[in-house]
């Protein structure tokens, strides 16, 4: 579920606004957008893929808000750690030439 906008690191560009399947985001003229449906939020991470100043933070679990414990490891946050896993943007290299998942569609037949 989107957790965080970074207003220190978003430019306010909206990429995610326009992005994200749901409409979570709501635009803010002169500002940064701000999470105005998180329960309508699906966890595709789309938002953070697209964000290029790795403004976004979406936790893992797509079924309840960050409680006292999440909320501590939020603030250790690694800032574009999820794009870097998945090489996306400038400097990261692509993983997807790692996944191996091609395989279970050669073994349906």
């Amino acid at each position: 579920m989107i957790e965080i906008v970074n207003e220190a690191r978003c430019t306010g560009c909206n990429i995610c606004v326009r992005a994200c399947p749901t409409n979570v985001f709501e635009a803010v003229k002169g500002g940064v957008p701000r999470i105005a449906r998180q329960d309508d939020c699906q966890t595709c991470f789309m938002c953070e893929l697209y964000c290029p100043e790795d403004a976004l933070f979406v936790a893992p679990h797509a079924d309840r808000a960050t409680n006292e414990t999440d909320a501590q490891r939020l603030r250790e946050v690694t800032w574009g750690s999820y794009r870097d896993a998945v090489g996306w943007g400038p400097g990261r290299h692509s993983t997807a030439a790692l996944d191996a998942s091609y395989v279970l569609l050669t073994k349906a037949h």
